[in-house]
C-alpha cells in the first residue's frame, strides 16, 4: 500500500513530548517522526486490543524468528534464539551494560560529540566518564583512533560505548574503521558496547555492519554487545522496547542474571506484538519512509545552502537527523538556542551531546514536507539578516 507521509497529524494534548507546546512552536528536535506508522503494525495492535485480554505475556517462537530472519536478509548477521535478550530500552541497556564489563570507579571511553545517555548513564553509575573527540574530516566524522588507544591507556578504559550509525553525526562507521577499532579494544582487552538503534534508517548509498558480526569473526564475541530496537526504525518509541545481542553464552549468562536483580528482563504485550509485526510486516512503511526521509534531506541541504550558506551542515548517511555547525551566527550555545525558540522553531542544542556540540544543533527532518519548509522558514528568520 502506498503510505501518505504529507498528512498532517495534530499531536497536540496528546503528551507528547515532541509537541509540548502551548503555542504554535515548529519541532524539528527529538527522535520521533511525525509519521502515522505502518499499518500492519496497527492493526497487530488492533487484534490484541479485540481479544480482550492483556494478561502476561513471553516472547513467542514466532517473534525470535522475525527477529533472526530480519537480522540474517539485510544485514547478513546470524542470530539464533539464545543470542537474544529483550530489555525496556537500548538507554537501560546501556546502564546495565556498566555492571557487565566494570566495577565502580572504573573508566568508560565514548566519542563527543555522543547522544547524551551516553555521557550521563557512565556517570550516574558511578563511572569514570572518558571522552575522545571526533576529527570532522571533509565534512564528515572520523574516529580518532591514535587518541581513542591514548586514552585507553591512560585512564585504563574498560568499556567503549560505540554509537554506529553515530547519533548525532549521521556518520555509518565503515568496516575498515569498525575493524581497526575492534583490533585496538582487543588489543588492550577493553569491551564494547554497539548501539546500533539507527542501524535500519541507513541511508542510500551506504552500508551497515553489525559489529557483533566482525566481533565473531576475530574471536572477540566475549566481549561484545549489540543493542538495537524496532522502535527508531517504525516510529514507534512509545511502545518500549529493544533487544541485546551476545553471541558468547557465558557472557549471556551474566547479562541474564544481571537483568533478573531489576526484573528488567520482560516486555509489554504491546511490545511484543510491535516487534514481531514491524520485522515481518513493516519492510514496504520503511522503504517509503525512507525514500521521503531522503527528500526531505534534500530539501533541506538546498535550503540552507540558498538561504543560510553560513552553516556548515555534515550530510547524514543514516538516519533523519542533521547536524548543523551555526557559529557563524553566534559565539553562545543559549543564545543561538533561544533565537530559534524567538522564531517558534525548536533544534537540538549540539552543546547537549557534549564539548565538540559547541555551537552545533541537530535538525529532525521526518515531518511531512509543508512542517519543514515551515520550521525551516523560522531557522531563517531566527538567523537570516
Amino acid at each position: 500500500m502506498a503510505y501518505n507521509f504529507d498528512e498532517i497529524i495534530d499531536r497536540s494534548n496528546t503528551g507528547s513530548i515532541k509537541w509540548h507546546y502551548s503555542d504554535d512552536t515548529i519541532p524539528l528536535w527529538v527522535a520521533d517522526m511525525d509519521f502515522k506508522a505502518a499499518q500492519p503494525i496497527l492493526d497487530s495492535l488492533q487484534r490484541v486490543v479485540n481479544h480482550g485480554i492483556l494478561g502476561y505475556t513471553k516472547p513467542t517462537k514466532a517473534l525470535f524468528e522475525a527477529i533472526i530472519n530480519w537480522h540474517s536478509s539485510r544485514y547478513d548477521l546470524q542470530l539464533i534464539e539464545e543470542n537474544i535478550l529483550f530489555s525496556p530500552g537500548v538507554v537501560p541497556s546501556l546502564a546495565l551494560m556498566m555492571h557487565i564489563f566494570t566495577e565502580a570507579g572504573e573508566a568508560v571511553l565514548v566519542n563527543d560529540p555522543i547522544y547524551t545517555p551516553f555521557m550521563t548513564k557512565v556517570e550516574q553509575n558511578n563511572r569514570t566518564l572518558v571522552t575522545s573527540p571526533l576529527k570532522e574530516v571533509d565534512g564528515k566524522y572520523q574516529l580518532d583512533l591514535d587518541d581513542i588507544e591514548a586514552k585507553i591507556v591512560e585512564h585504563k578504559v574498560k568499556l567503549y560505548l560505540l554509537c554506529n550509525p553515530h547519533n548525532p553525526g549521521g556518520r555509518v562507521w565503515t568496516v575498515g574503521e569498525l575493524e581497526a577499532l575492534l583490533l585496538l579494544c582487543k588489543k588492550h582487552e577493553v569491551a564494547i558496547v554497539s548501539d546500533e538503534i539507527h542501524q535500519d534508517l541507513t541511508l542510500s548509498g551506504h552500508k551497515f555492519v553489525p559489529f557483533l558480526k566482525l566481533a565473531a569473526a576475530e574471536n572477540y564475541a566475549h566481549k561484545v554487545v549489540s543493542l538495537t530496537s524496532m522502535t527508531k526504525t517504525f516510529n514507534v518509541a512509545g511502545i518500549k522496547g529493544s533487544m541485546i545481542f551476545a553471541k558468547d553464552q557465558a557472557l549471556l549468562k551474566k547479562i541474564s542474571q544481571q537483568q533478573q536483580l531489576n526484573d528488567e528482563y520482560e516486555l509489554n504485550l504491546f511490545a511484543y506484538m510491535v516487534m514481531q509485526s514491524a520485522y515481518e510486516e513493516g519492510e514496504e512503511w520503511l522503504t517509503q519512509a525512507l525514500a521521503y526521509i531522503e527528500k526531505n534531506i534534500e530539501l533541506t541541504l538546498d535550503f540552507l545552502a540558498g538561504h543560510l550558506p553560513d552553516i556548515k551542515v555534515m550530510r547524514p548517511e543514516a538516519s533523519y537527523l542533521i547536524w548543523l555547525d551555526c557559529s557563524a551566527y553566534g559565539d553562545d550555545d543559549q543564545a543561538l538556542y533561544d533565537k530559534l525558540r524567538e522564531a517558534k522553531v525548536e533544534l537540538n542544542a549540539g552543546i547537549k551531546y557534549g564539548n565538540e556540540g559547541h555551537l552545533k544543533m541537530r535538525l529532525n527532518v521526518a515531518c511531512p514536507e509543508a512542517l519543514l519548509r515551515e520550521g525551516l522558514n523560522r531557522v531563517y528568520a531566527a538567523f537570516g539578516d
